[in-house]
């Protein structure tokens, strides 16, 4: 399995569609990361741009974010990659206490870039 994280300085950033790169992680069957990869983020929007796409065909099918539009998640959900909202601090700890089963999603959407990322 390969989750990502939108990322700034190895914590996650707070705004997804902006962020500096996504770290991509490889978890085995024992939910241990075994892998890690950073992926540049493009320029603008996230949601307009071809980041979910290079996300799918790289396997990632979880993503782990802070703050987060409705049209992002849209996008992501097309391309099976499911979302949790409303994460924070360093990507390896968020995504050690995801596998442990204690991050739930926040349920919260950003509504700041809404118009601008419809799908």
């Amino acid at each position: 399995m390969k989750i990502a994280l939108p990322s700034l300085n190895n914590n996650i950033d707070d705004h997804f569609g902006h962020c500096e790169y996504f770290t991509v992680l490889t978890i085995n069957d024992n939910k241990q990361i075994t892998e890690e990869e950073n992926v540049q983020s493009p320029h603008g929007c996230g949601c307009k741009s071809n980041i979910v796409e290079t996300l799918s065909q790289m396997g990632v099918t979880q993503m782990l974010a802070g703050n987060i539009g409705g049209g992002a998640i849209n996008v992501l959900n097309s391309h099976n990659i499911q979302v949790v909202r409303g994460c924070s601090g360093d990507v390896k700890a968020v995504a050690e206490q995801w596998l442990a089963g204690n991050v739930t999603d926040s349920g919260i959407v950003c509504h700041q870039h809404e118009q601008e990322c419809q799908h």
